[in-house]
């Protein structure tokens, strides 16, 4: 019986193996990133943009999420995208940001110029800072 289990386990595991998106880049909580969505509209696909400061990144494998967060208009406006999605077409990294919390829920109380983030030195940067 366990080996029966072992064995639909691991016909699982390949399955989901072969749906992970390797084409996307590693994101963390504080980067500020843009989420091109594939949006259908009768005949016609069109690349949608969305973006927002990541405030946490959840789950792994198929089911791994990540929640974005915006301001329109003055207005706060959240989504949270798996990861894994077909529809998302691709993720563009615009700033790397230097937090040390996983979940960035205080940036809801935070608008304008205090909703800022430091940003991290990238390996490009610290090379040229040191000539």
């Amino acid at each position: 019986m366990s080996s029966n289990k072992n064995n639909n386990v691991a016909i699982l595991k390949s399955i989901q193996k072969a749906q992970l998106r390797d084409d996307l880049p590693e994101i963390h909580p504080g980067d500020t990133i843009s989420v091109y969505l594939k949006i259908i509209e009768g005949a016609k696909t069109r690349a949608q943009r969305f973006d927002g400061i990541v405030l946490r990144i959840r789950g792994t494998g198929l089911g791994k999420t990540f929640t974005i967060r915006k301001e329109s208009y003055g207005i706060g406006v959240e989504e949270t995208f798996p990861y894994n999605s077909p529809l998302i077409v691709r993720i563009e990294v615009q700033k790397r940001g230097k937090v040390r919390r996983s979940y960035i829920t205080y940036m809801r109380n935070r608008s304008g110029k205090f909703a800022n983030i430091k940003t991290k030195a990238t390996k490009k940067e610290t090379k040229s800072q040191k000539k």
